[in-house]
């Protein structure tokens, strides 16, 4: 259970928090996410959800959102299916690896508590 009251968090993007990676194959992308610093990564468990992943996507349409952990690295790995317009060799999308879809989840919104923000990068 979160004990920070509203008052002891900020909102920032996530790139403020993590840095990401973005790989596809076919109409499937991965988005990985790792932590700036080991202990923003519980607040990347709790906020980046399959379910808030989804949502961010929503105008994607992903068919399903995966995530898998991966604590020691300080990481996470989300797959999207049927996010690519069908993959690089049928999309007429600009984008058809999916590589700008990594920027698109690091500017999501997530909240830290102030005590932590000495670990985000940029100002």
């Amino acid at each position: 259970m979160n004990m920070n009251t509203t008052a002891d968090m900020i909102e920032v993007p996530l790139y403020r928090a993590a840095h990401g990676r973005t790989g596809d194959k076919g109409d499937r992308s991965n988005i990985s996410v790792i932590a700036w610093h080991p202990e923003l990564y519980p607040l990347l468990v709790e906020q980046l959800t399959p379910e808030s992943v989804s949502a961010r996507f929503r105008h994607r349409a992903p068919a399903r959102v995966q995530r898998f952990l991966l604590p020691r690295l300080h990481a996470m790995n989300f797959v999207l299916d049927a996010v690519l317009d069908g993959g690089v060799n049928d999309a007429l999308n600009l984008d058809a690896h999916g590589k700008a879809l990594s920027f698109l989840l690091l500017d999501m919104p997530i909240r830290v508590p102030r005590a932590l923000t000495p670990l985000l990068a940029g100002p």
